[in-house]
Formats: C-alpha cells, sequence, structure tokens
C-alpha cells in the first residue's frame, strides 16, 4: 500500500526532529506542507523564496538523507513556494542549488531538482578521472586537471552592491578579469574589519574570472584550511607534492591570511607557492582583516610580498550603500518591502554588511512565520531586540585597550619585560578575555599580548580562572571588565 505525501512526510520529520535543534525544527520545518508525491517524486510547500533559500543553504544534507531513506536512492524533491497574496510574484527565478525549469502557476513558484546522490560537502581538489591517482596533490602525467575552485556562485560581481567604501577593491577586481596575465594589481590584498564584504568580493573576482577564462584553475581556500591541508601532507610525508599543486594554479585566493600568524612552517611554505606563481604570472587574491603593516606574527619577507601590488580597504558603508544593499537583498529574495522600512533599517543598523542583512532576514522571517505584514512598527520592534543585544565584534586591540584602561596603563607596558604585579595581572586578564571572547590562536594571542608564546598564554588563563574561585578583589575587577567589553557600543 502506497503512502501518502502528508505519511511520507511525517516520517521524515520524525528523523529531522532528532537531528536538528528543536527551535530549528519549529521555524523551518513545521511550516512546510506536503502536497503530492509521484513514485520518487516529493513535493512540498514552504512559504516563500527566502524560506526556500535557507532551506536549502542549511539544510540540504540532511534532507538528502532522509528522503533517500523513505523514497530510495532516486529520490527527487520538489518545492512550490506560495507567494503571499496580492503580491506579485518575484521577477527573476530565485537561485537554486541545480538547475531546472521555473514556471509560475498562479501564485505558485516551483523548482524541482534531484537530490544528490551524497550531502553536498566541500570538495577537496579533484584530479581528472582518467588518470591515476599518485598522491593527494600529484598531477598525473602532463595534463592539465580540472579541480573544484570551491568558489559560491551566488558571490558576484553584478550582486556586490560598489559604493565608497568599496571602489577601489572592485575596480581593481574588474581590471584583474579585463587582463588576467598582465595587470598591476598582483597580489591583490582586500583588507577590512568583518563582515564588511571581503569574501563575497575576493570569490566574485575569482567567479568572473573562471566565467572568462574557463581553462583557468582557479581555487579558493581559506588560510586554516590551506594550514589544515599543509599539516596533512606534512604527516602523510606529501609536502612537496602538496607545494606543486599549488604552483599549478592559475588564481589562488586565500581568505583570511592573518591566520597564517605564528605558524612559521606554513608561512615558509606559502612564501614559496607565493614567488613561484608571481614569477609566473599567476594572480594571487588575499584577504585579511588589517592593514599588511599592523599585522602581526608574519614574517617580514611575506608581508613586503603582500604589499608588492595592491592593498584596497573595505570600509563601513555609508547611508546610501547600506540602502542599496538591501535593496539589492529583497529583491534577490523576491520580495516587495517598503521604502520606509528599508531606510529604517539601514538608519538603524551602521556597523557591517553581515549583520544589515542580519536584520532583514530577521523581518523576512517574523513576517513569513507569523503572516505579519512588514510595516515599520514591526521593523521597529525587532531591530529594538536586536540591537539592544550586545554585538560588539570583540578584537585583540580593543581587549587590551579596555583591559589597560580600567589599570590606568599604556598599552604598550603589556609588552615589556616588568614583573610588577599589577602589569603582570593586566597581561593575564588580557590573555585570558582574549582566548574567551575572540577566535584567537594562542599563538596570535600571546604574540600581540605582551610577546609571549602559546604556553605562557595556557599558563596565564589558568592562573585566571584558579584565583576567579578564591580572590574576590581579581573577580571584582574582572566583573568590571567583562561588563565593559560585552556592553560596549
Amino acid at each position: 500500500m502506497e503512502l501518502s505525501a502528508q505519511e511520507i512526510w511525517n516520517k521524515c520529520l520524525e528523523f529531522i526532529k532528532d537531528n536538528v535543534p528543536a527551535q530549528s525544527y519549529k521555524t523551518w520545518f513545521v511550516p512546510i506542507t506536503p502536497l503530492k508525491v509521484d513514485k520518487n517524486l516529493l513535493t512540498i510547500q514552504v512559504p516563500s523564496p527566502f524560506f526556500y533559500e535557507y532551506i536549502e543553504e542549511q539544510y540540504i544534507d540532511i534532507l538528502s538523507v532522509v528522503l533517500k531513506r523513505t523514497l530510495g536512492p532516486n529520490a527527487q524533491l520538489n518545492y512550490r513556494i506560495m507567494v503571499d497574496s496580492g503580491k506579485k510574484p518575484a521577477s527573476r527565478p530565485v537561485a537554486g542549488r541545480t538547475q531546472g525549469t521555473y514556471t509560475f502557476p498562479g501564485n505558485m513558484h516551483q523548482q524541482q531538482y534531484g537530490v544528490p546522490q551524497q550531502p553536498a560537502a566541500p570538495q577537496q581538489p579533484a584530479y581528472s578521472p582518467q588518470q591515476p591517482q599518485l598522491g593527494p596533490y600529484i598531477i598525473p602525467g602532463i595534463k592539465k586537471i580540472n579541480i573544484n575552485p570551491q568558489l559560491n556562485p551566488n558571490y558576484t560581481i553584478d550582486n556586490f552592491v560598489e559604493g565608497e567604501c568599496n571602489r577601489l577593491g572592485r575596480s581593481a577586481g574588474e581590471a584583474i578579469v579585463a587582463r588576467l596575465s598582465n595587470n598591476p594589481y598582483n597580489p591583490l590584498l582586500i583588507h577590512g574589519d568583518s563582515g564588511l564584504g571581503k569574501t563575497h568580493l575576493a570569490q566574485a573576482i575569482g567567479n568572473s574570472i573562471k566565467n572568462a577564462y574557463p581553462d583557468k584553475l582557479v581555487l579558493y581556500v581559506s588560510a586554516n584550511k590551506f594550514q589544515t591541508q599543509y599539516c596533512d601532507a606534512v604527516r602523510s610525508n606529501n609536502r612537496n607534492d602538496f607545494i606543486h599543486f599549488y604552483q599549478m594554479l592559475d588564481v589562488l585566493i586565500i581568505d583570511d591570511v592573518q591566520e597564517f600568524a605564528g605558524k612559521q612552517s606554513t608561512q615558509d611554505t606559502f612564501f614559496h607557492i607565493f614567488n613561484q606563481l608571481q614569477q609566473n604570472g599567476k594572480q594571487i587574491i588575499l584577504t585579511c582583516d588589517k592593514d599588511p603593516s599592523e599585522l602581526k606574527g608574519l614574517s617580514k619577507r611575506l608581508l613586503s610580498r603582500f604589499k608588492w601590488g595592491l592593498v584596497a580597504e573595505i570600509t563601513i558603508p555609508n547611508f546610501e550603500t547600506r540602502l542599496n544593499i538591501l535593496r539589492k537583498k529583497a529583491y534577490n529574495d523576491g520580495m516587495d518591502i517598503p521604502d520606509d522600512v528599508l531606510e529604517y533599517i539601514a538608519q538603524t543598523v551602521i556597523s557591517n554588511v553581515r549583520e544589515l542583512e542580519g536584520a532583514l532576514i530577521s523581518i523576512l522571517a517574523q513576517s513569513t512565520l507569523n503572516h505579519k505584514e512588514i510595516t515599520l512598527d514591526l521593523a521597529r520592534s525587532i531591530l529594538e531586540k536586536i540591537i539592544r543585544k550586545p554585538k560588539y565584534d570583540l578584537t585583540l586591540d580593543y581587549i587590551i585597550k579596555v583591559v589597560c584602561a580600567h589599570f590606568k596603563m599604556s598599552p604598550e607596558v603589556l609588552n615589556t619585560k616588568s614583573r610588577k604585579r599589577e602589569i603582570v595581572q593586566a597581561r593575564q586578564l588580557a590573555m585570558y578575555f582574549a582566548k574567551n571572547l575572540t577566535n584567537s590562536s594562542l599563538a596570535v594571542i600571546g604574540m600581540q599580548i605582551g610577546n609571549r608564546d602559546h604556553s605562557t598564554v595556557l599558563h596565564a588563563c589558568k592562573t585566571v580562572a584558579d584565583l576567579l574561585q578564591t580572590d574576590k578583589q581579581l573577580k571584582a575587577i574582572y566583573d568590571e571588565i567583562e561588563t565593559k567589553l560585552k556592553y560596549a557600543n
């Protein structure tokens, strides 16, 4: 006896409920309505294009697993997106994970795709399946390989909103695409605070290069992933293969190069890769959170090479740019947002692009899930809750500044060899806060706070943790500094 669409979806929900947080289950799966099932094809209805895109980005893996368990290895999923009554359907199709035909029957918007045979996951550089793989980084024979560039297809120049805050970097990127092998912007280093669009711009340039030059080997990799790959290569005695592979690339994009700080062996290896690529006219694109002159823990010879080409800063966008970003985001999500709402968001959220888009997503989610019209009052009620929360993006520099201000001393004092009790206490507290409130490595923390090694940081953190249990005076100092850090504006 064949099961109905509702019965099949109920079976799926039983598995999903056990494998996702309760709030996520309630928010993203309860509102879904199963419509019909035809052999191995299940059709479900979701409330909006935004809802559909979020499910695709965050939960496609678990959907793939549960549908195969329920419908078999050839399971397929068909989305139907119900546009709110009285609103026009999106003027262009919502981007999907795979290509398909979009139709607009009445107020319905539908997309169909085959469930991936394996859960989607970042792929390691792949080689031609026709060639024997002699090692994880060896290039078989002389045949040019094809690799997965690891680029997010949603990061494009077209959807990167230009403004005074990022014009230099975007213009340089367009010039690189126009003259890939002969441009003065090699390397291109893009720097700025978190959430301002460095990764988007770097990957957008990579996507443009790949579209303009399909045969070029383009690879995007985070500094942390590069570090992990390098350590794996050393452990498996494949260091030379690792270096040769990276030296074969036409375009190398490395995100967050400040993460190389304190990792001397990785820096030495990257130095040789950098030199080979640069000498051969291959393009290098880097991102980091500071100007190269302010980076610590990186060798001088590496920092000097970062400045060979163009250093482009991305800063906080002005009101006009923020408003354009919101309009682009709303358009891409297929939602009609009143101008007064967009202007209110742009005026209220000024710190970075990530928080700006997050505010819009919160409003869209509340409107979709609670069936409320998007109004200025709704936007105000949601943003008031968001902006009341502590949301300061803590940095090591800021932690040092706050701690030193409490002890009424200059930050430079922490880098001296003084063993005065007050200075040692300030240094240890700064290390303790940095370890617990940032994602910085122990090596980076040690270099920026006192120019110590990672073992000193570990000792400092253990000392502070122990004293907080017994020393009431230190606990009072700690609480006061913590309040300043967590509730800073």
